[in-house]
């Protein structure tokens, strides 16, 4: 049969599943269902085999999802194929099922007796029997005719669970476990184009793709060299005017206008290479115009940096010379160093500050801001080392601890001995002395 799959201008890219009922390997063909509509001269895609497929144990035909696609370029290919296929359970698993079955009818019946004796135990300890509203007695009176009855039922239930017992077991349906299995597929696809042309096409859309690279670049040059004018004329009348010398100024200004006029006449259609040496040509003269304006903002934000760590250390240094006690530890020639450095860097930082005040601002500056830098980097690696020193620790005299009490100092033991030298022993058990006198009055006969 036919069956259209992606209609026309259907979305893309695009999967469906195709179910088929077969029993040995079948082919697909598929073909556009409108030629007049596509500029083609054959209508006909291509033929897919779907190879492997197989019936069913039983006979019966096996089923096969086939899943087409068309990608996100709309060429149309059938990407998976795979058949489902019924198996039995593994024999361990049909095992395991057969011996729970077996257990549970090896069991043995319920005995009725035990919950007679049951009932026997509780009535000897004593426990209440319940009371019912259809008139049974106590436990203490003579059992019932229902009694006698029912354990006349109970072997007749015996017999009936021997009867059971006796039957066969019930034929049980044996497990199915669904499989999949991935099938092959041989492709016979019909090519619209032969195969020197198509390797033409190819060449022609690799040439083009570089095409297209060259003229984005060459654009971009062309871009920044407008950007480049339109930027600093702009500036050279605004922050960077203090910058640049008079005759600089109108100089530059002219060369941007003339830049200009040729980007929109004879600079329209150049090289990459014109636009590249246009741009270097206006950079020789706007670079250092923009370095002395960069270098003038960070200068004295360097400078005011430096003049703080040299306060700083000069500080500590004259703390140490007043004897101040979070110095007095750090060694003599250790803060020489430091001395020495700070004076070092302060030199030069008066000498470069007052040969750049000389300078005027169109001139190029006599001290960069990164110089500064690496001198305060300089200054901290000599200084910081030393001032940060910590304090050495001093431990505490140990204390002795005696063998059969607290911890006390061996002066106070040698001070008490000497206070007790010449004192009396303590009076033991009612002894006397002679130089005592008894306290006690007696009467004599």
């Amino acid at each position: 049969g036919v069956h259209e799959v992606f209609s026309r201008n259907h979305a893309a890219p695009f999967s469906k599943v195709l179910t088929f009922l077969r029993r040995g390997p079948f082919e697909l063909e598929a073909f556009y269902s409108d030629p007049q509509g596509v500029p083609y001269p054959e209508a006909k895609i291509g033929r897919f085999v779907v190879q492997n497929v197989s019936a069913q144990k039983d006979g019966e035909k096996s089923r096969v999802k086939v899943k087409v696609r068309v990608n996100t370029h709309g060429i149309f290919t059938i990407s998976t194929a795979s058949m489902v296929e019924k198996v039995p359970a593994e024999e361990n698993e049909a095992s395991s099922v057969e011996a729970d079955m077996e257990c549970q009818n090896q069991r043995p019946p319920e005995d009725p007796d035990t919950d007679k004796n049951i009932q026997q135990d509780n009535s000897e300890a004593g426990t209440q029997p319940q009371v019912q509203t259809d008139g049974q007695q106590t436990s203490q009176s003579p059992p019932s005719p229902e009694l006698t009855s029912e354990e006349n039922k109970i072997p007749d239930a015996d017999k009936a669970n021997e009867k059971k017992v006796d039957q066969p077991p019930e034929a049980k349906k044996p497990k199915i476990k669904v499989v999949n299995v991935e099938l092959p597929i041989e492709a016979n696809l019909v090519w619209q184009l032969g195969k020197d042309l198509l390797n033409m096409y190819i060449e022609t859309e690799g040439k083009m793709i570089m095409q297209d690279k060259l003229e984005k670049e060459r654009n971009d040059a062309k871009n920044a060299v407008e950007e480049y004018v339109y930027e600093f004329r702009d500036k050279l009348c605004g922050p960077y005017e203090k910058f640049i010398c008079e005759q600089d100024h109108q100089n530059f200004l002219r060369l941007l206008t003339e830049t200009e006029n040729w980007l929109y006449e004879e600079g329209e259609d150049q090289a990459k290479q014109a636009y590249v040496d246009k741009l270097e040509e206006l950079m020789k003269i706007g670079t250092p115009v923009n370095m002395r304006f960069q270098e003038a903002e960070e200068r004295p934000k360097m400078f005011e940096e430096l003049g703080q760590r040299l306060q700083h250390y000069a500080k500590i240094a004259a703390d140490f010379r007043d004897n101040d006690e979070k110095y007095n530890h750090i060694d003599e020639s250790e803060m020489k160093k430091v001395e020495k450095s700070v004076n070092e860097v302060m030199e030069w930082m008066n000498n470069v500050m007052n040969a750049q005040a000389k300078k005027s601002l169109d001139q190029d500056p006599v001290v960069r801001a990164q110089e500064i830098k690496a001198k305060i980097k300089e200054l901290n690696n000599t200084c910081e080392p030393v001032v940060t020193q910590p304090k050495p620790k001093i431990e505490s005299p140990k204390l002795e601890r005696t063998p059969n009490g607290p911890n006390t100092d061996k002066k106070e033991e040698d001070l008490e001995g000497k206070n007790n030298f010449g004192a009396e022993p303590p009076h033991q058990n009612g002894e006397c002395y002679p130089n005592e006198k008894s306290s006690i009055n007696m009467d004599l006969d």
